[in-house]
């Protein structure tokens, strides 16, 4: 037997996951609260106790770690157009396994310094301008940004005509110059920046949250836990010499303040007459939805759905639905511990699905051309991905768990919206995404047959009229 420990320091949980690689074999998983407030090695060393228990006595091969402790990798990003290097900017900090924070466009201002420096990001992406376009705004945005109090490095990921002047008008502040995130107009570029920070936050962000005091306990502390999943699921999908995938899919891990949505999918307009606008997106794409969550952000889902639908999904009346929001949302670590509650998480869970990944997905509208009506395709059409993966203790332990999950499918209520059709359920019961993504650079045939072994399906969901 090989085996291999993966540990994920996350914000309120450090979990670990143990692995037989020889056997592509779960041996067990355990986890106990994230002591960051004194040491997390104190929560690491409960759980490798509890864990302990289920395999007993294991000697390690490998010790890997991903981290999303203390907030995870908190990030800035600041493009010039809205609509191009902006959005190119957001989706390479998401990809990349970050929190964004703050998003700017065009030339900062004095009330945008200051906000920054409430906000106080780990780390700043500066974009802006394709190579040899317009460099005023990046040039402007470097001088404001060398006046933040807050000490932060900044990755210069624009105009590659400016960048080197970019980097001297930013001093004395750190920073990193790689590949524009938008080199030619409509043309994506976002993986030099997205190694750019992951590496940044191994060097400077791991030791800034204090998990470096583990590091005679880990081989490597490899990722943010986001970055983890975004691997996992992307093996998942494509699999890797020897072994397939399971085709396009597209996760939700919806957790008690945010909810991230993951597509790998081609996300390509369907019809040959459909037009395409915006930018195009990568066929790994990550976002997050930082006021939909299941208790810190509970008042989000009900804001997004509204509060009769909400009451109506959980079968009770108005007035008692919003005491039970505000309830929830002054006792974050509540359980569905009564027939009430029970109603009302089945109803959170379906609405903060369905508001997520409506969100993540593409649009479709009618627009009037020279030649007449055509469609117009903004973002990705996941109309045809068949493969739904939950993760997340709401969803984990849900007893209707199919049932929510149709409310990520196609309705009537939103026609625009394009979500899958149908999808084949499958529930990470064991919470082990992260750590198969962390086992992926190690052992990737290992990572794939565990997780073909662990999610558990649960048939297939319909879109149906809601």
């Amino acid at each position: 037997m090989e085996a291999v420990l993966l540990i994920d320091f996350g914000s309120t949980y450090t979990k670990v996951t143990a692995v037989d690689v020889t056997e592509s074999r779960l041996l067990g998983t355990a986890a106990a609260y994230t002591t960051v407030e004194t040491d997390v090695g104190e929560g690491l060393s409960a759980a490798l106790a509890k864990l302990e228990q289920i395999t007993g006595k294991v000697t390690y091969q490998k010790r890997l770690a991903c981290s999303s402790a203390a907030g995870g990798l908190r990030m800035v990003a600041i493009g010039l157009v809205p609509e191009l290097t902006a959005k190119a900017a957001r989706l390479a900090t998401l990809g990349a396994g970050a929190k964004l924070i703050g998003s700017y466009s065009y030339q900062l201002n004095e009330d945008d310094i200051a906000e920054i420096d409430v906000l106080k990001p780990d780390i700043v992406l500066l974009t802006g301008g394709i190579d040899g376009g317009n460099s005023e705004a990046i040039l402007h945005n470097a001088r404001m940004l060398s006046g933040c109090r807050t000490d932060f490095p900044v990755v210069v990921a624009g105009n590659r005509s400016c960048a080197r002047q970019v980097a001297k008008l930013l001093e004395p502040k750190t920073s990193y110059i790689v590949e524009n995130v938008m080199p030619k107009l409509n043309r994506l570029n976002i993986l030099p920046a997205q190694q750019q920070i992951r590496e940044l936050f191994l060097e400077r962000i791991i030791r800034a949250k204090g998990l470096s005091r583990e590091a005679a306990l880990v081989d490597g502390i490899l990722m943010p836990t986001p970055a983890a999943v975004m691997t996992a699921v992307e093996l998942l999908a494509k699999g890797c010499p020897g072994q397939p995938g399971i085709g396009e899919l597209i996760c939700v891990d919806l957790g008690g303040a945010t909810t991230d949505v993951y597509s790998i999918a081609s996300g390509a307009p369907r019809r040959d007459t459909t037009v395409y606008k915006g930018l195009p997106e990568p066929y790994a794409k990550r976002t997050v939805e930082g006021d939909i969550g299941m208790r810190y952000s509970v008042q989000g889902i009900a804001e997004a759905a509204g509060y009769p639908r909400l009451a109506q999904l959980a079968k009770l009346p108005e007035e008692k639905a919003r005491e039970l929001v505000e309830y929830l949302a002054a006792h974050t670590d509540s359980l569905p511990d009564t027939p009430e509650l029970d109603q009302m998480d089945f109803a959170l869970a379906s609405l903060a699905i369905e508001t997520a990944v409506a969100r993540h997905c593409g649009t479709m509208e009618e627009v009037f051309t020279l030649a007449g009506t055509a469609l117009a395709q903004t973002g990705k059409d996941l109309t045809g991905v068949e493969r739904l993966v939950l993760t997340g203790g709401a969803l984990i332990h849900a007893k209707n768990v199919k049932e929510i999950a149709a409310h990520a499918l196609y309705s009537t209520r939103q026609p625009e919206s394009l979500r899958p059709m149908q999808a084949e359920v499958l529930v990470d019961q064991s919470y082990i995404l992260a750590a198969m993504g962390l086992l992926a650079g190690h052992h990737p045939i290992s990572a794939l047959n565990v997780m073909k072994k662990e999610l558990v399906s649960h048939g297939f969901a319909q879109s149906k009229n809601r």
